[in-house]
């Protein structure tokens, strides 16, 4: 018998398997297949099921070995994210061993490696690219992103449709005038009727965005708001400048705003959301004559919307200066 043997040959050859088999079986090497659990149940007495039990659970716990080890040496890929603001909004546990940090980040983004993450990122980071250098960490970033997609997919929309959003913009102008607990649920009500989830995602530590929009298919568009600047002004130009991304730009590009960067398709956004907003017409009647608060009032009045966008807009063309009017505006 070899020195490597642990198998007596009389149990192999009852059997009816090779020494050399029932050893690598002993050993862990090879598996217990079912024939062979049958086997072991003639010879031994011992059910099938046994022997399958046991196999299951020797693999179960390798396989665990294995992962924990992969999570431990995944310690430096974690530390992108800011895990301890991350866990403050609830997305995933506080105060966790970084083994398990790293397994939390897996679940929050959804995939099974943090090799699986990087493909994933990478190829996104092509999109992303051109808004990401403007400012903020890749992780957040991805992060606050990913916060975004997972909302949305438990949002149902119907399937887009293009003259529903454009109705759906002028339904939107009158419910800059109502506070959060109204707007907030109506407007993600009325935008999934055209086939676009709104979601709400609060900003993120190392990422300064204020809105991002993407589809994530043919049919159904996100747009995606952080509130970064807790204004009624910021917050409605910030909704309807995302909104021009899907009307104006294509289905493939990403927007993320707040970056800083100056771009036609930006430029166009700004336009589109200061036009919708206020009239043009309606703006240069107000220009006419003098910029009072009881003016700016009766104004947004008359056009319906709420008077601190038309403080936001006079003070960004520069018609008063940044610190009047702003009695006008909602803090949110």
């Amino acid at each position: 018998m070899s020195s490597l043997d642990i198998v007596n040959p009389w149990f192999a050859t009852r059997l009816g398997r090779p020494r050399k088999t029932v050893n690598e079986i002993v050993k862990g090497k090879a598996a217990i297949a079912p024939e062979t659990a049958l086997q072991l149940e003639s010879v031994l007495g011992v059910p099938a099921a046994f022997w399958m039990e046991r196999e299951a659970r020797y693999r179960e716990s390798l396989a665990r070995q294995t992962r924990k080890r992969s999570l431990v040496a995944g310690a430096e890929w974690a530390r992108r994210f800011p895990c301890a603001a991350m866990a403050k909004l609830g997305w995933m546990p506080g105060d966790a061993p970084r083994a398990d940090r790293v397994a939390a980040l897996l679940r929050f983004f959804g995939v099974a490696s943090t090799e699986t993450w990087e493909e994933l990122w990478r190829a996104r980071e092509v999109a992303f690219r051109r808004s990401v250098r403007g400012g903020g960490k890749q992780g957040a970033i991805a992060a606050w992103l990913r916060r975004g997609e997972v909302e949305a997919l438990g949002l149902d929309c119907a399937p887009f449709d293009r003259q529903r959003f454009r109705a759906v913009l002028d339904m939107a102008r009158p419910l800059t005038r109502e506070g959060p607990s109204v707007f907030q649920p109506r407007l993600t009500e009325l935008f999934a009727s055209a086939g676009v989830a709104l979601v709400w995602v609060p900003e993120l530590t190392g990422a300064p965005i204020s809105g991002a929009t993407r589809w994530l298919s043919d049919q159904k568009a996100l747009v995606q708001l952080s509130l970064r600047y807790k204004s009624d002004d910021q917050l409605s130009f910030s909704l309807f400048h995302e909104a021009a991304h899907l009307l104006l730009h294509p289905k493939k590009a990403v927007f993320l705003e707040g970056t800083g960067l100056d771009t036609p398709e930006e430029r166009e956004a700004d336009r589109f959301a200061a036009d919708h907003l206020i009239h043009p017409q309606d703006y240069a009647t107000l220009l006419a004559g003098p910029l009072t608060p009881d003016r700016i009032e009766d104004c947004a009045r008359r056009i319906g919307i709420a008077p601190g966008i038309v403080v936001g807009r006079l003070q960004h063309d520069g018609h008063i200066r940044f610190h009047e009017g702003n009695g006008l505006k909602r803090r949110l």
